[in-house]
């Protein structure tokens, strides 16, 4: 027997308590409001905590949707609050009566769906990086921070709940429960495997944002160094210039050659060939 539930509505807290299969501990699990991934032995059977991209629309995939799972050999109940499309596809299958025939069955079909669901989220990250690697490569191209900051995080909240997920899926193979057969072990196996798969992508993910944002942060670091050392050339050029401009400009005890009509523009080529000087001297110590 499989019961879902929406843990949000009255009505569905009203049946597990009336219901009476389950304890206290075990309603106050199926009806919190957070939880991590984790598996539990309780009284009666064991609680399994798994948690799904979130699909819904309008809303982000690493805010992961959690499905709470009490299991025995008699019973599965799952609770929810946002709607799973993982679950939803097992619900199809059911009704086409080609689904899961056994407790067995539905548990291991339903940490599948799960799973198999993150695929298309994983690749759309790494698609995304791979623009942002392309975007690199184009200095003439305003790079996308923000984005970028936004896809860490979305990495980062994924991994958050795979990890955990992963050490539980792990413990359900490795204890003995009356309700799992062994053939299904091996489905569940695949299962784990490929969520470690996952999780090996997101590490890498998360490696490779951190590598585009080093780059971006030494391009800009570069540019604003460049631009620096050019305002310092300049100012190295221009400040005997400007000390004997100033110097002349004191007009301490009169300005020297104001008798003489060549005075300014013997001044002036003056000027001329210092910086003229001062320029091949930069140039010979390769500061230009």
């Amino acid at each position: 027997l499989w019961v879902h539930l929406d843990y949000s509505q009255a009505e569905a807290i009203d049946w597990l308590k009336n219901s009476e299969l389950l304890t206290d501990y075990e309603l106050a699990s199926l009806t919190a409001d957070e939880t991590r991934p984790r598996i539990t032995q309780v009284t009666n059977g064991c609680m399994l905590f798994l948690r799904g991209v979130n699909l819904n629309p309008a809303q982000s995939p690493e805010d992961m949707v959690s499905i709470r799972l009490f299991i025995n050999k008699n019973i599965v109940i799952t609770t929810r609050k946002r709607r799973l499309l993982s679950v939803q596809d097992v619900l199809a299958s059911l009704i086409a009566k080609t689904g899961p025939c056994s407790i067995s069955e539905l548990v291991c079909q339903l940490t599948h769906n799960l799973t198999s669901r993150m695929q298309g989220v994983i690749d759309n990250l790494d698609d995304t990086l791979d623009e942002f690697e392309d975007e690199i490569d184009e200095p003439t191209k305003r790079f996308d921070n923000q984005g970028l900051s936004q896809l860490r995080r979305q990495t980062i909240g994924l991994k958050r709940y795979l990890k955990p997920q992963k050490e539980a899926l792990s413990t359900l193979m490795a204890n003995r429960y009356n309700w799992l057969e062994e053939n299904d072990k091996a489905k569940l196996n695949e299962t784990t495997h490929l969520l470690i798969r996952f999780i090996e992508e997101l590490d890498s993910s998360i490696e490779r944002a951190q590598i585009i944002q080093q780059t971006i942060t030494n391009q800009v670091s570069e540019q604003l160094n460049q631009r620096m050392y050019v305002m310092s050339v300049v100012a190295a050029l221009f400040l005997p210039l400007g000390f004997l401009t100033g110097l002349l400009g004191v007009n301490v005890g009169g300005i020297p050659g104001t008798d003489s009509p060549y005075a300014f523009g013997f001044f002036v080529i003056f000027l001329v060939v210092l910086t003229g000087a001062i320029g091949v001297y930069f140039k010979n110590k390769k500061w230009l």
